[in-house]
């Protein structure tokens, strides 16, 4: 069945503390190792969940992050209440010593549909760079296996920046032997501590897109955030071919793309071989606030959580009438964008990262500087990324 975007999201992400005991130079909760002043108390968290059912069925899937979802005290009740009233929940945890058996296994009790962690780098001294945790790496890869032996559908996060990009090769190699089937590859947005780190430009952003479409031939199923022009890559590699069977050169020489791609592409091919699947590249035609809404910790609502432009309160206004008749969201909604944007073909399958036109412009409906799209098929070429 169609969702209808103008009367519900398909995903409701609630941070639902800013406590962890990670420090990623990325992170745009700016976490700590405490909960924030104004986080919703355990009986607000419960009203907030019994709103959701306001939406009516199929209700939103419930996404639970944080900071750390395990460092509130109250986390499994609140997934217990959740799955009660029939919410679909998704928990995104940190891997840290609250990342027990014990909670794995509370997890699947409860009926948690989906876990995601995060992977920033093929290497030990990458990731910890990024996440801020001594011998964080291999902690993590053998947590993503705890998760894949308990029966969880695993999903992989990895933020794409300059510190890391050439090892998305590698990443997906780990990906595919631990046994993790979903990849989400997370655009970096200049928000938070993110502001201090390097996030590609709109050439690199291009030839990495294309090479996620290839990644996704290996049976791994591959989502973005804030990269909506991926939707449209798909849409031309679909339709214009060629398949990733295809040597990378001419890949790139179909495209125009520059030398990062066919680093990348070389170097997937030499770790995986041939192609196994069809792509499994997803195209999903959400965008921030339009089948997607964030609640903060303090229960202020956003259209998502890299765009902070506050719409409203949950503690004042239920979040149903909030999605649903905030002028804003019915501005992106209605892809109702100026710049190249709003004069693009994909304004409303892409639409553009709503989050970084805002990051960098001011204005949420904004042109996305991060798209090379011109006109029509015209890339600028060449990537200045090597």
């Amino acid at each position: 069945m169609a969702i209808d975007f103008d009367q519900r999201p398909i995903l409701v992400f609630w941070e639902s503390t800013r406590a962890c005991l990670l420090a990623c130079k990325h992170c745009r909760a700016e976490a700590m190792p405490y909960p924030a002043p104004g986080e919703l108390s355990p009986a607000e968290g419960l009203r907030f969940i019994e709103s959701l059912t306001g939406f009516g069925q199929p209700y939103p899937v419930l996404i639970i992050t944080g900071g750390d979802v395990l460092m509130r005290p109250d986390a499994f009740t609140l997934i217990e209440h959740a799955r009660s009233l029939g919410i679909p929940v998704g928990l995104a945890p940190s891997v840290t010593p609250k990342l027990t058996d014990e909670a794995i296994h509370q997890f699947a009790d409860l009926g948690v549909s989906i876990v995601s962690l995060s992977l920033d780098g093929a290497t030990a001294t990458t990731h910890e760079n990024i996440r801020g945790v001594a011998d964080h790496f291999m902690a993590t890869v053998r947590s993503l296996a705890r998760l894949v032996a308990a029966g969880f559908t695993v999903q992989v996060n990895t933020v794409a920046m300059r510190d890391n990009v050439t090892e998305l090769p590698a990443i997906a190699q780990i990906l595919k032997d631990v046994g993790v089937k979903v990849w989400e590859v997370f655009f970096l947005i200049p928000v938070g501590r993110g502001q201090d780190v390097g996030a590609l430009d709109a050439l690199a952003c291009e030839d990495v897109c294309h090479f996620l479409y290839d990644a996704s031939a290996y049976d791994l199923i591959v989502r973005t955030v804030e990269a909506p022009f991926f939707r449209r890559v798909v849409s031309w590699r679909k339709t214009r071919g060629p398949d990733p069977s295809a040597s990378p050169a001419h890949i790139a020489s179909e495209y125009h793309l520059g030398s990062l791609y066919t680093t990348m592409a070389e170097d997937l091919r030499a770790r995986m071989g041939p192609p196994t699947s069809a792509p499994r590249a997803q195209s999903t035609g959400t965008r921030d606030g339009k089948g997607i809404i964030f609640v903060s910790h303090n229960g202020v609502v956003y259209p998502a959580g890299f765009l902070p432009r506050a719409l409203g309160d949950i503690r004042e206004r239920d979040l149903v009438s909030l999605y649903r008749e905030h002028p804003l969201l019915n501005d992106i909604r209605a892809a109702r964008f100026s710049g190249k944007c709003g004069q693009c073909e994909y304004r409303d399958s892409c639409g553009g990262s709503r989050a970084r036109a805002y990051a960098l412009s001011g204005d949420p409906l904004g042109e996305d500087p991060a798209c090379a799209l011109v006109s029509g098929s015209d890339i600028h070429i060449p990537s200045p990324i090597s």
